[in-house]
């Protein structure tokens, strides 16, 4: 079990190390402040873990089954990582940090920031079917698959969400360079064409 959970913990620092919408919006999220980019990742990694637990329950084979259904998530998808984009271009053009900074309270930055990650995630319908194929590699053949496949989900989220933590650290550190507003802007204009050109990719792809 242990090298089981050695080459686990591998794949998931290699399937966080690639780059990816969620990468984005957690650093775009964390330029204005470290609340904000964990709120993201928290949001992030209960997707993941949901994901994973549909998968669990074999959910997911319907939706990589079904060409509509998969084609529906797609197109949701492009238009959440378009719409995503297009705020952060427009924040860009006002010269903000992030389409929520001027809103009043932390709680609610805290809550849009979680509900932006955990959007983004649910939207993209790979998430789904990469979990679906990617968890059960690592289950035992003798343990419970259900239970075993959930755990190793949560195991997944977690381990995400100390992997993501670091680049919200790096990003705070680097606050007083990020917050000219030179940097600033163009940060939000190379993430906002990132994220619309990822959202166009998403939905001309078959």
């Amino acid at each position: 079990m242990l090298t089981t959970l050695l080459a686990f913990l591998g794949a998931c620092s290699l399937i966080a190390a690639t780059p990816g919408p969620s990468t984005v919006l957690i650093i775009r999220n964390s330029m204005h402040s470290r609340r904000a980019g964990m709120m993201t990742v928290l949001g992030n990694e209960t997707g993941v873990f949901l994901w994973g637990t549909v998968a669990a329950f074999g959910l997911t084979a319907l939706l990589a089954a079904s060409q509509m259904a998969y084609d529906v998530m797609r197109w949701v998808g492009a238009a959440v990582l378009i719409w995503f984009g297009v705020q952060a271009l427009r924040a860009a053009r006002r010269g903000t940090v992030a389409e929520f900074a001027d809103r009043a309270g932390p709680e609610v930055t805290s809550w849009r920031a979680y509900r932006s990650g955990l959007l983004l995630n649910l939207a993209n319908p790979k998430v789904g079917i990469f979990a679906m194929s990617f968890l059960p590699q690592f289950v035992p053949a003798s343990a419970p698959q259900l239970a075993t496949t959930v755990a190793f989900a949560a195991l997944w989220a977690v381990y995400e969400v100390g992997w993501y933590a670091v680049y919200v650290w790096f990003v705070g550190r680097l606050k007083g360079l990020l917050s000219r507003a030179g940097v600033r802007k163009r940060l939000e204009q190379v993430s906002g064409t990132v994220l619309v050109a990822l959202g166009i990719r998403l939905a001309v792809e078959h």
